[in-house]
């Protein structure tokens, strides 16, 4: 399955800093029309070589560069080290639901690590859609992924459902999940075909500590350390406090909830 991307190509951008990293950020570039490289003034021929039409190259430092590509671009592609894109980040991070998504690529080409805004900025996607494309490995470290159970921030994000929750809420739920808490998933609209493109594609059976329900109202909330609803209606009056700081709502596209 192709990994969907939540921004288009030409919002990617993809950096290199040597003449060996180039030609692998030139495939990058091939692998994603629209893409845009950006390299060092000093291997201007070889970027234009490498991504014909598609390279823009920059005089001065590459940590000059970082807060430009952090203001107009959604995600960014680095044939860096993970360390020295650690330090060039670090000074410009800002929250997990604005800052770009991040990818590193070793200069073999071999392995492709989403290192920042791995599921709301879209890096696991993206680099899930490299690692296709170059034929290499994708490393991921988030617990979801890496134990290929729910992403609490990414329920229903391919259908085009969007979700309503606080982050501290987003944080226990997801902590609930990963951690085999009992967790509660009300689906009472919507696709109920959701879970076999979440995050990039699932084969297996959903988590054992996920129990369903089809009414919000058949869940005793006190046994459960998240509950996930999936609803067009708005939240009863009555479960409000109940459901307070562990509860996530899922809105499918069209939902109307006033």
């Amino acid at each position: 399955m192709t990994p969907h991307l939540p921004f288009p190509h030409d919002r990617i951008a993809v950096v290199s800093i040597t003449r060996h990293g180039i030609a692998v950020a030139g495939h990058v570039v091939t692998a994603l029309p629209g893409a845009r490289l950006f390299a060092p003034e000093k291997f201007a021929a070889e970027a234009h070589a490498a991504a014909p039409g598609a390279a823009s190259c920059y005089a001065g430092k590459t940590a000059e560069q970082i807060p430009i590509l952090f203001s107009n671009f959604d995600g960014i592609v680095a044939i860096v080290s993970l360390g020295a894109m650690v330090r060039l980040v670090a000074p410009h991070l800002g929250r997990k639901e604005s800052d770009p998504g991040v990818v590193v690529i070793d200069e073999a080409g071999r392995f492709v690590i989403p290192m920042l805004s791995g599921h709301l900025g879209g890096a696991n996607a993206l680099a899930g859609q490299i690692a296709h494309a170059l034929d290499a490995t994708v490393v991921l470290t988030t617990a979801s992924d890496a134990r290929q159970t729910l992403a609490v921030d990414l329920l229903g994000r391919e259908l085009g459902w969007t979700f309503e929750a606080s982050h501290d809420e987003i944080v226990r739920a997801s902590a609930a999940v990963v951690n085999d808490e009992p967790v509660a998933l009300v689906q009472e609209s919507g696709s109920d075909d959701w879970w076999r493109g979440h995050a990039n594609g699932r084969s297996g059976p959903l988590p054992a500590n996920l129990q369903r329900f089809a009414r919000l109202e058949d869940v005793d909330i006190a046994r459960f350390g998240a509950v996930l609803w999936i609803s067009h209606r708005p939240l009863p009056a009555a479960l409000a406090a109940p459901l307070a700081g562990k509860r996530v709502i899922y809105r499918p596209s069209g939902a109307h909830c006033g």
